[in-house]
């Protein structure tokens, strides 16, 4: 695409992982497609911006991203999810006392999911935008305003040029701009919680396995990653109340990861602090609608969970696989029954998704003896009632209930 285009098919705001899929989807399918973002390009671990979260791409996910040619970039770097353990721990230092797996050849051949750090989707992303011919990407821009009429919106862009296009794509984050100037709404729950992100090593193997140990304050979530300095290594997403995160994250790493293995019930035996610590706050947040005129909101534009069962970004790649099959059949890919379309598709599921990891979390961080007992009852019915078992693990994956 020539870059010095000032019409364009899909404006994309938002350079993370989610929207540098919805450009190279679009992208893939013919539409001319600028991307923007404010921040420059983070590709690497080492660079002190690096978003050291990982992300459990699961089965449509994959699919998705095969489909529009990314995944050959990913496959190599991927870290199988066979099983989904869920260890419930009572309450603050109680050891682990009820652990269920859920396996995923009980629902067919693949792995629940693929385990890759956002760092790494980020630097793939990039690479496979750069050899585009339909694709324009633009890290250090952002959007500055939006004026949206019947037959285009007109995007002005921070460093004063504007863009017209048929489709502006809202995938700048929980504080989206664009979201704001269509005038959209978002409903927010705080939690008083903060999430911990890091990686360990440890002795015993992963097998992967990804664990999830509830507790009160919060889960405590162990994903496999590839093997470390000879030693079995998980990704670790460490949900507690705020002062008692900070209090963790100020400490020294040794006392970090001895607090880590306490954490854990020593189920993978010590636990040792490997690379950076980062802390970001949990909240609950959906926005309103979804579209406004020219305008689809997707990720956590639109939606922002907790993260708990691996749902964030595979609900924000399915709101771009829809709204792309969507714009792909029609005349015009902005149009006004593409965007209610979209938004009567999207919605309703993400809204009850957003409900449930609500209850989840609220339920994992509840410190009275009797909610802690439910929870673990809940768990070992939910795992031995087979049909039920199942039906859960394919609304995890992404089917609508």
């Amino acid at each position: 695409m020539d870059s010095t285009d000032h019409d364009v098919d899909i404006l994309v705001a938002g350079g993370g992982p989610a929207g540098l899929v919805a450009a190279a989807a679009f992208g893939h399918h013919g539409f001319r497609t600028l991307v923007v973002d404010p921040h420059p390009a983070v590709t690497s671990e080492n660079d002190p911006d690096a978003d050291l979260r990982t992300t459990a791409l699961l089965q449509p996910a994959r699919a998705f991203l095969g489909e529009i040619g990314l995944w050959d970039q990913l496959a190599d770097h991927a870290t199988p999810l066979a099983t989904m353990r869920i260890v419930d721990a009572g309450g603050a230092h109680a050891a682990p006392r009820i652990t269920r797996d859920f396996d995923a050849d009980d629902i067919g051949p693949l792995p629940f999911g693929w385990n890759l750090p956002n760092w790494l989707l980020r630097r793939a992303f990039v690479a496979a935008l750069s050899g585009m011919a339909q694709v324009a990407y633009r890290p250090g821009t952002g959007v500055a305003a939006m004026l949206t009429r019947a037959d285009a919106a007109h995007v002005t862009l921070d460093d004063g040029r504007t863009v017209r296009a048929r489709l502006v794509v809202a995938a700048d984050g929980r504080h989206s701009t664009v979201r704001k100037a269509a005038g959209i709404s978002v409903r927010t729950t705080r939690y008083g919680q903060k999430a911990l992100v890091f990686a360990v090593t440890h002795d015993a193997p992963h097998d992967n396995v990804s664990t999830e140990i509830h507790r009160s304050g919060g889960p405590f979530t162990l994903v496999p990653l590839p093997d470390r300095d000879g030693k079995p290594c998980s990704a670790v997403v460490w949900m507690e109340r705020g002062p008692e995160a900070q209090r963790l994250m100020a400490l020294d790493p040794a006392a970090f990861s001895a607090a880590a293995t306490a954490r854990s019930g020593a189920i993978y035996g010590p636990l040792t602090l490997t690379g950076r610590r980062s802390i970001w706050p949990i909240i609950s947040q959906i926005a309103d609608r979804f579209h406004a005129e020219r305008t689809a909101l997707v990720a956590e534009a639109a939606h922002v969970v907790p993260p708990i069962g691996a749902q964030g970004m595979n609900m924000s790649l399915a709101d771009i696989r829809c709204l792309v099959d969507l714009a792909v059949k029609a005349d015009d890919p902005g149009g006004q029954d593409v965007l209610r379309a979209y938004g009567r598709a999207r919605r309703p599921d993400v809204a009850l998704r957003v409900t449930g990891i609500d209850m989840l979390n609220r339920t994992s961080m509840a410190a009275p003896r009797v909610i802690r007992d439910l929870r673990g009852a809940g768990i070992v019915a939910l795992h031995g009632i087979a049909p039920l078992r199942r039906t859960l693990m394919q609304l995890g994956l992404g089917a609508r209930g």
